[in-house]
């Protein structure tokens, strides 16, 4: 009886400690779309991992960091009027989001050597943590890359390394999440039915995530602020403007916009229909629990979707739908975890 109450602890404080590095990772996610949203991601032209950390502090540091951006394509071309109590500004907020991947980083990898020396990992379950790691590493690299491409020419980042950038996040966070409710509900039992028809909902979500990344990554959002109709059409022209064809789903904003609007209303109806099926079943109150919350976040999610179009991407609620659909994406995560263990 000690044994198994020594392990359930164990179990108990790694799980803690992975949805403690989940909350860090979903504040990130904010932070990182409120930087985007305001402009600030240029602002820090260069990356120094370790020193990076320091701030500038006296006057003359402020003017040689504000001297770097000054070369860069986006004071050239946008912000050329800008002067240094205005650079601050931005600076502020890109530097915080660099400090807090670092304080994630040292977060989860001095408890992880913790619970190695102490045996609450085991040595197989070394590759998974180590893994999750990696990635975090590798994030921060990604990160950076997604940077560099709006320092050459044009001050814009590359739609396709931001929409890496927020998607590695949410494999980092849905990686942990998923290993914290192994360790809250270790036991399986057989899948449930509706195992695979969850699977694909939640595969469908994950798509609509990335699909909503290169429409903030082309500012996609910002043309067409009506809604269900694109101004006066249901299907714009302009729509295959660019060769080859397929081009216009990844760089075209009005094919972007039209995709993620197409996207969204098939999650949206999906989600109601899986909603209405679930309520059927003889579902376990954590099951009928999570099935009403997955549609109550999807109401939400579509109600903050529809207002940051049509009233022109306010930063308050686009960071807001942001971090719904990462709500979105850990209760569906939530829901396929509950079936695969037939609990």
């Amino acid at each position: 009886m000690q044994t198994i109450d020594s392990n359930i602890i164990e179990r108990m404080a790694v799980a803690k400690w992975l949805l403690l590095c989940c909350f860090m990772v979903f504040s990130m996610v904010i932070l990182g779309g409120v930087t985007r949203l305001t402009g600030s991601g240029l602002s820090m032209v260069d990356w120094r991992p370790i020193m990076g950390i320091i701030p500038p502090i006296s006057l003359d540091e402020w003017q040689a960091t504000f001297e770097m951006y000054k070369k860069s394509p986006e004071f050239i071309v946008k912000n050329y009027s800008m002067n240094l109590q205005d650079f601050k500004g931005i600076f502020w907020l890109e530097y915080l989001h660099r400090v807090l991947g670092r304080i994630i980083g040292i977060v989860y990898f001095f408890p992880m050597l913790y619970f190695m020396l102490k045996g609450y990992l085991k040595k197989n379950e070394y590759p998974k943590y180590l893994l999750m790691l990696i990635l975090g590493g590798m994030q921060g690299l990604l990160g950076w890359y997604m940077v560099k491409s709006g320092l050459v020419n044009n001050p814009a980042v590359s739609q396709y390394r931001l929409t890496a950038h927020l998607s590695s996040a949410f494999l980092i966070y849905g990686f942990m999440f998923w290993v914290a409710l192994s360790l809250v509900y270790p036991l399986k039992n057989k899948p449930n039915k509706s195992m695979k028809i969850t699977l694909g909902l939640t595969l469908l979500i994950i798509v609509t995530i990335i699909s909503g990344g290169f429409v903030a990554g082309l500012k996609a959002g910002k043309i067409y602020n009506t809604y269900p109709m694109m101004g006066d059409y249901w299907l714009p022209p302009g729509l295959f403007s660019l060769q080859p064809i397929w081009i216009n789903f990844f760089e075209n904003l009005i094919t972007v916009q039209l995709v993620h609007r197409v996207l969204t209303a098939i999650t949206f109806i999906a989600i109601i229909l899986y909603w209405l099926k679930m309520r059927k079943l003889n579902l376990t109150k954590r099951l009928r629990k999570a099935n009403n919350t997955l549609m109550s976040i999807t109401m939400l999610q579509f109600i903050l979707g529809v207002s940051t179009l049509i009233l022109y991407v306010p930063i308050s609620l686009a960071a807001a739908h942001q971090a719904t659909a990462l709500i979105l994406l850990t209760v569906a995560l939530y829901l396929c975890h509950a079936q695969i263990r037939g609990q």
